[in-house]
């Protein structure tokens, strides 16, 4: 499967809303490219894309995968992308590595939330796309109202180039409208089909389209335009020049049909990859960064110096790391040497392989262009570049969307903890969307992800990869406390115990700052009333008790301590006498000086459809939320506010409901502000019965 020209190569992904038919498809194409030798179920779990337990096991799509076929002499790379929300990280990262892409529509569903956010990512990549429209089999398809609908979301031109034979269950075959043929397929998915005349009652509907598409081709080329509007028809070849140029102009998208589980259509659309979606010699060069110098560096697929860019790794129970990258310049053989810039080590590659799926298959050299993988590489991670010596350019890494959600992970049993932080790191490797951290405050473990059903997929991969079970929790809020008023006040520690005793005197004044200052302290003793080895013990114990604060258990901040005066006892003082008297002062001023709680509150950015502003506007005022600003954006609003964290720890579900699933929200800290009295007096009074409890 070896090519050498990478005129002959398409690199395309495969994009939908989850559900819609990617996988099969995909499984299909791979038994009419000959690369299997059966047709993979995803409901019976058969599939060679879908090849992870969990993705098995909940019949979705969870990782990118890619699978290499030949096709008229041409390779072409296909990844197969997720399409559910949880995932779809998945998907932009992918989409960085292709020159074009396949969009998956529903015959019966049309364009879902999930498409438009996957367009979205195909257009920052300026891909140029095709359209097929899958489940023309199926109860309520319509591939007409299904155009409208794409139209409609994504503000583009579809141009029919096929067009079905029969509707739902007596779907049968498609109209050819560049060859003008019809094709009949069998009952049984096979790989074969039969030419046929065009049905008599489809002759207007078939003219009709065919004149769309001959006008929208001849707008492409001056020859052609001069030659439609003399009324000359255009030859076959000239169509597909005319539809090649539009498409990947971005000036059309032609639209396919047909039935994945029937293999309706796919062996066109291998042949419309190929004919109108662009090699990696079409496609704009990838810029690569010259960390010395800071400039931006064309690399082209011209290019000698061998260039690659890691875009996806999985981690293999059996064959360990599996870096999968795209080459970009220049070419790469088994034996060789390679650098990685981003971590300023060589790797050593003993075998490359392209991929099918959960298939490898050895090869001897890859190109500009191809998309392959090498196992056991010791330092390389997703996002690095890879040359062939030495040297100073870097791409950049593909922007990942934020997680949205964080759950507190505890293992079952404490003997589980270092498998836990070690399967999580693996897991990280693998999914470029998750974040693992401790919370300095609460010192839990939190586990941030796109969504809870990524959150649980994670958690199921540590049970099935690793052998560990974890307990999901709600994290807790991080609040703080703080004063709003300056306070004095004595601590004295006095004990006689017989032989010498402890004695500490300290009189201090708490004094409030401004939010975010943190702690002071200040040394005011006059005369050495105490002593000045005795001072950063006093300082010790009100940082010590400010740690725990004193009306909930969190932490004091924005205050400063001052002491200002004190005794001592020549032979019964010391350090820890002084240190918890300082102690006691802190806890007794503490009170006086009017504490109140501290709550997180997030910057939060939320991208909405039109006619759901004032629903998620109402819901994020009942949230405590203060709205900064609204924007029009295409196809919705951008709606800027500052909410309580506690009020958005699940916000994501509760956002995708309100909306349909196309709302999508990114969020940051932002700043502590007081918490309303009759919210804080519910927090204080569960603090302390927790505590009690404990």
């Amino acid at each position: 499967m070896n090519v050498n020209d990478p005129g002959s190569i398409r690199n395309v992904a495969f994009i939908s809303h989850g559900g819609a038919g990617k996988t099969s498809l995909v499984e299909t194409i791979l038994f009419n490219a000959k690369a299997t030798n059966r047709i993979g179920s995803v409901d019976n779990g058969t599939t060679i894309m879908d090849f992870d337990p969990v993705e098995i096991e909940k019949k979705i799509s969870i990782n990118a995968k890619v699978a290499t076929i030949s096709w008229r002499k041409n390779m072409i790379n296909i990844v197969d992308t997720p399409g559910y929300a949880n995932f779809l990280h998945e998907t932009k990262v992918a989409l960085s590595a292709v020159g074009g892409a396949v969009v998956i529509a529903s015959a019966i569903t049309g364009v879902k939330a999930e498409t438009e956010r996957v367009w979205k990512f195909a257009e920052e990549y300026d891909l140029a796309k095709l359209i097929f429209v899958n489940k023309m089999d199926k109860e309520r398809a319509d591939l007409f109202r299904a155009l409208g609908d794409i139209e409609k979301s994504f503000g583009v031109t579809p141009i029919p180039i096929f067009l079905p034979i029969g509707k739902e269950e007596n779907f049968k075959g498609i109209v050819d409208l560049v060859k003008m043929k019809a094709y009949i397929y069998p009952d049984e998915p096979t790989a074969e089909f039969k030419e046929a005349e065009i049905p008599s009652e489809m002759m207007d509907e078939v003219e009709n389209y065919r004149t769309k598409l001959v006008e929208a081709v001849s707008e492409t080329d001056d020859e052609l335009i001069e030659k439609y509007l003399e009324g000359e028809e255009l030859t076959e070849e000239e169509i597909k020049k005319g539809l090649r140029e539009g498409t990947i102009s971005k000036r059309f998208i032609p639209v396919l049909c047909g039935s994945a589980v029937k293999n309706i259509g796919s062996k066109f659309l291998l042949e419309a990859i190929i004919d109108y979606l662009p090699s990696p010699l079409e496609r704009e060069y990838k810029v690569a960064v010259d960390t010395k110098t800071g400039e931006e560096v064309p690399v082209r697929p011209e290019g000698k110096n061998f260039m690659g860019f890691v875009f996806k790794t999985f981690i293999d129970p059996f064959a360990g790391k599996l870096t999968i990258f795209r080459v970009y310049s220049g070419e790469l053989t088994n034996d060789s040497e390679i650098y990685n810039p981003n971590k300023g080590e060589f790797e050593k590659v003993n075998q490359l392989y392209l991929l099918q799926g959960k298939n490898f298959i050895k090869t001897d050299k890859i190109i500009a262009g191809q998309i392959a993988m090498i196992n056991k590489l010791k330092y390389t991670t997703t996002f690095d570049t890879l040359c062939d010596k030495k040297c100073t350019l870097q791409f950049k890494p593909v922007e990942v969307p934020e997680p949205v959600i964080s759950f507190s992970l505890q293992p079952k049993s404490k003997e589980d903890e270092d498998k836990v932080s070690n399967g999580l790191h693996k897991l990280m490797e693998e999914d470029v969307g998750i974040r693992v951290g401790r919370d300095e405050q609460t010192n839990e473990l939190l586990l941030s992800g796109m969504g809870q059903m990524h959150i649980e997929v994670v958690v199921e991969k540590l049970k099935e990869k690793f052998k560990v079970d974890v307990e999901l929790k709600t994290p807790k809020v991080p609040y703080k406390e703080t004063i709003k008023m300056s306070a004095k006040g004595q601590g004295k520690y006095k004990k006689q115990t017989g032989g010498r005793g402890q004695y500490g005197d300290v009189w201090i004044e708490l004094q409030p700052l401004e939010r975010g200052a943190g702690f002071e302290f200040e040394d005011k003793i006059v005369g050495g009333v105490v002593p000045k080895q005795y001072i950063p013990a006093v300082e010790k114990g009100i940082r010590e008790a400010a740690k725990e604060g004193i009306l909930a258990g969190f932490p004091m901040v924005d205050f400063k301590a001052i002491l200002y005066d004190g005794s001592y006892h020549s032979v019964d003082s010391s350090e820890m006498a002084f240190k918890i008297a300082a102690s006691m002062a802190f806890k007794k001023v503490a009170m006086e000086a009017k504490p109140v709680l501290l709550e997180p509150i997030m910057n939060i950015d939320v991208f909405v459809p039109e006619e759901t502003v004032g629903t998620v506007l109402g819901d994020l005022n009942a949230r405590r939320g203060r709205i900064i600003n609204v924007e029009p954006q295409i196809n919705g609003q951008h709606i800027r506010a500052q909410v309580p964290m506690a009020e958005i720890l699940k916000y994501a579900p509760d956002l995708r409901s309100m909306t349909g699933g196309r709302g999508m929200f990114t969020m940051e800290f932002s700043h502590y502000e007081e918490v309303p009295t009759h919210i804080a007096e519910k927090i204080i009074a569960q603090a302390k019965a927790e505590k009690e409890k404990d």
